[in-house]
């Protein structure tokens, strides 16, 4: 079964059960020494971008903002075998043709990486994919706060919700995750992983 590892802020790593490694927006913590197969960065600020962080294999791709919007349109991608469907992502701080969303199909399993975004009219879409996880931002200044992540949770009806990128100019604040009132929450901090 495929593996979820947070690393930290906006930054996590994906792991099949083949043991082919997907880091998205990487720039915190620890745990870019598994060599990537698939690298997606949500958008071109520093703090989401630093795929130089990641160990790669040779042939490791890397679909940025840049490849998800070729085109003008939101694309989607197959990189063997594991999905990519790029997805709106904007607020006042992200413009909406530099920034995206991913929902990726890892093992069978359905996951929205929201990257920096607000709610976004596309969301309401998303309940009719019946996504495994949502993983949404909420730290009220550069992206929608908790009582706007709460909203789309309820809106997207993942069948679990995880909530980073809930502090600036911090790896995670447990505290403010706990106030978080998302149904069917999984708080993960720093350096753990889960099983999907």
């Amino acid at each position: 079964m495929a593996k979820l590892f947070y690393q930290g802020h906006g930054s996590f790593r994906l792991t099949a059960a083949d043991g082919r490694v997907v880091y998205v927006d990487p720039f915190a913590g620890e745990g870019y020494d598994m060599p990537a197969d698939l690298i997606l960065v949500s958008h071109d600020h520093f703090d989401h971008n630093q795929t130089d962080l990641c160990t790669k294999k040779p042939d490791c791709k890397i679909i940025s903002n840049v490849e998800a919007l070729q085109g003008g349109k939101h694309n989607n991608f197959d990189i063997d075998g594991i999905q990519i469907q790029a997805v709106e992502a904007y607020n006042k701080n992200h413009n909406p043709a530099k920034s995206v969303g991913f929902i990726i199909t890892i093992d069978g399993v359905k996951i929205y990486a929201s990257g920096d975004t607000s709610k976004t009219a596309q969301m309401e879409t998303f309940a009719d994919m019946g996504l495994d996880y949502a993983i949404l931002c909420g730290d009220g200044f550069y992206n929608m706060g908790l009582e706007e992540a709460t909203e789309c949770a309820r809106l997207i009806k993942a069948k679990h919700n995880i909530i980073i990128h809930v502090k600036p100019k911090a790896l995670f604040d447990r505290e403010l995750a706990e106030k978080w009132d998302a149904p069917n929450k999984l708080i993960i901090e720093p350096n753990e992983e889960i099983t999907l």
